[in-house]
């Protein structure tokens, strides 16, 4: 059975059992804190315009997301098996919902791995000129690069993970205390006494764009099967790690609304480089880049981890081919981690992981439905079953929350109805590929 442990210090699966609360706190918030957060504050300045209403925007999409932390931390606890979001949508619905979940969500983790690649190299290109002719070779270089990583062993990989987002986390408090220290912590301009209060449609599209910044929130749900105590760490690690990413997100927002004015933070593609250059002239943007580059591997890292995660409880449980659930000696799924780097090196060669890319909101709004709904669901059915942590305010927080995603996911699906169809699309090829090939197995 998934999650005992055998005497090699192994789970019955084959994963080794090494992990603890600072690895998922730094997968967490390594694979949350990034691009999205130096870019997001123009979007959601621009909707909102008030800085009290920008401010209040962050934290409320960071409640919201603490509250769907908690829901998850009870299945992560009951159900505490290598998988994610795949576990609890099979646990609670059966083999047909955990496949769809699981394979969107391989394909979401595969997509991702592909952009953030891209990501890097186009800033590694802005700093040596000579391999910005070269973007998606160095990109596959970075790949193949962080496939080494995985398999130097999960020690290795996850003691990279703790030590890349710990530098990322310090790089951005300086970025926050330079800006307050050199702007003598005045907020910015005021856009006018004429500006109105944000009405609800903008309030609500500010607030999305501030939940999607979160994402990657839930991180740490699918290493349970390798955390040495999940029951104590993953409720730590969830509710811990979001409160980091809020409390950063925040004070981001506050130094740049003591250096930029809102009316020029709310049209700014890249707000921190336009704070950067009020600070420090020419050589703002640079320092913004190298900030982008160190944000950028410990998000690579996770991003690699959590997809072979996902493709290996595939594997274990039946539902693929089983191979991707072999393990090598030094805990890494070997061929899951190759089938999801070879996955996201053709979408780079290609160019197609721009299509998934648009997809990937609506596949993580489905899941993040279905995982809510299964919470509710094993609730009613399952009663009696031990959970070491129970939800916040449930059943309250699991409507919220559900309703939440819902609503997103209308609203995604209606704004982007091209890419709502490409994801059934998606979705259908991958349950014509179950029923045909791994089920009658």
């Amino acid at each position: 059975m998934a999650g005992i442990t055998t005497s090699a210090g192994r789970t019955a699966g084959g994963l080794r059992r090494i992990l603890g609360v600072g690895f998922g706190l730094a997968v967490i918030v390594g694979s949350t804190l990034g691009i999205g957060i130096l870019r997001s504050p123009g979007e959601v300045a621009g909707q909102l315009q008030l800085p009290w209403a920008i401010i209040a925007a962050w934290l409320l999409g960071g409640l919201y997301t603490l509250l769907g932390a908690s829901c998850l931390a009870e299945l992560g606890t009951m159900v505490p098996q290598a998988g994610g979001y795949f576990v609890y949508a099979r646990r609670a619905f059966g083999d047909w919902v955990g496949f769809a979940v699981g394979w969107t969500d391989w394909i979401t983790y595969c997509a991702v791995l592909a952009y953030v690649s891209i990501g890097m190299s186009e800033f590694l290109g802005e700093l040596i000129p000579s391999a910005a002719g070269a973007t998606r070779p160095v990109a596959i270089g970075l790949l193949v690069g962080f496939v080494g990583l995985q398999w130097a062993g999960v020690r290795v990989s996850s003691w990279f993970q703790e030590w890349t987002t710990a530098l990322k986390c310090l790089a951005f408090l300086v970025l926050v205390v330079a800006a307050l220290a050199l702007s003598g912590g005045v907020p910015g301009a005021p856009p006018g006494a004429s500006a109105p209060p944000p009405d609800l449609h903008r309030s609500i599209q500010a607030l999305e764009a501030v939940i999607i910044t979160y994402a990657g929130w839930q991180s740490a749900l699918y290493f349970t099967e390798e955390d040495r105590d999940p029951t104590r760490n993953l409720p730590r690690a969830m509710i811990g790690g979001v409160i980091a990413v809020i409390v950063i997100y925040v004070l981001v927002n506050v130094a740049l609304l003591a250096v930029v004015p809102v009316p020029e933070l709310a049209v700014a593609k890249l707000p921190a480089a336009a704070a950067a250059q009020h600070l420090l002239g020419g050589r703002g943007a640079e320092i913004i880049t190298v900030l982008s580059i160190i944000s950028l591997p410990p998000l690579l890292n996770a991003i690699m981890m959590i997809g072979t995660r996902i493709l290996y409880a595939l594997g274990r449980d039946g539902l693929t081919w089983s191979v991707t659930a072999e393990v090598n000696r030094s805990g890494t799924p070997g061929v899951a981690t190759l089938a999801t780097t070879a996955v996201a090196i053709a979408l780079i060669a290609t160019g197609t992981f721009q299509r998934l890319i648009a997809i990937v909101s609506i596949f993580l709004a489905v899941n993040y439905a279905v995982c809510c709904l299964a919470l509710v669901a094993l609730r009613a059915r399952e009663p009696a079953t031990p959970r070491p942590y129970r939800a916040w305010a449930y059943p309250g927080s699991a409507a919220t929350v559900i309703a939440g995603a819902l609503a997103f996911l209308v609203a995604a699906a209606v704004g982007d109805t091209t890419s709502a169809l490409w994801a059934v699309g998606l979705l259908a090829v991958g349950l014509v590929g179950y029923a045909a090939i791994w089920r009658p197995r």
